[in-house]
């Protein structure tokens, strides 16, 4: 009787683990999710005005992205951004940008994503962010107006920490 028991507990906790391990590499397999930091000497600004420094962490459930953006804004404020978005083309709330209110993602394949930002329902800038093959460079893209119709663009370079 002892012996079923105990073989029974033993393969509940394997199961247990099993599950476990098989779930981790999903999660932390997931190009995206990580801290990745600004390159300002690979980074190109258009009609907008560089940061001195921004740090972003993602987090990645499934679909569900969780970006928060730290840095230093041109003239020297900190300054803290953010958004939980689902990779579904549908608008979530975007925090802390004066330029926008709101983000879609929609996944084109593993390693990119095609993005909106939008103020008042407005598109402000559409752009795509890549994720090199190995995993260490983040490079968001993206063209729009700012608030006096002047065309901007943007192209992001980050290196993962």
């Amino acid at each position: 009787m002892f012996s079923s028991l105990r073989t029974a507990t033993l393969a509940l906790i394997l199961a247990a683990a099993a599950i476990a391990i098989i779930s981790l590499p999903a999660q932390a397999s997931d190009p995206e999710a990580g801290t990745w930091e600004l390159n300002l000497a690979k980074s190109t600004f258009t009609n907008v005005p560089p940061p001195k420094s921004q740090t972003r962490t993602y987090e990645v459930t499934g679909q569900q992205v969780k970006m928060t953006g730290k840095g230093i804004d041109t003239e020297g404020k900190p300054t803290l951004i953010g958004f939980t978005a689902n990779k579904d083309g549908k608008d979530y709330p975007y925090t802390g940008s004066a330029a926008y209110d709101t983000i879609s993602l929609t996944p084109v394949d593993a390693l990119t994503v095609n993005w909106t930002n939008k103020k008042a329902g407005k598109v402000v800038i559409t752009g795509t962010r890549v994720i090199s093959k190995d995993g260490k460079v983040m490079t968001i893209s993206g063209k729009g107006t700012d608030a006096k119709g002047q065309p901007l663009e943007v192209i992001l370079v980050f290196d993962k920490r």
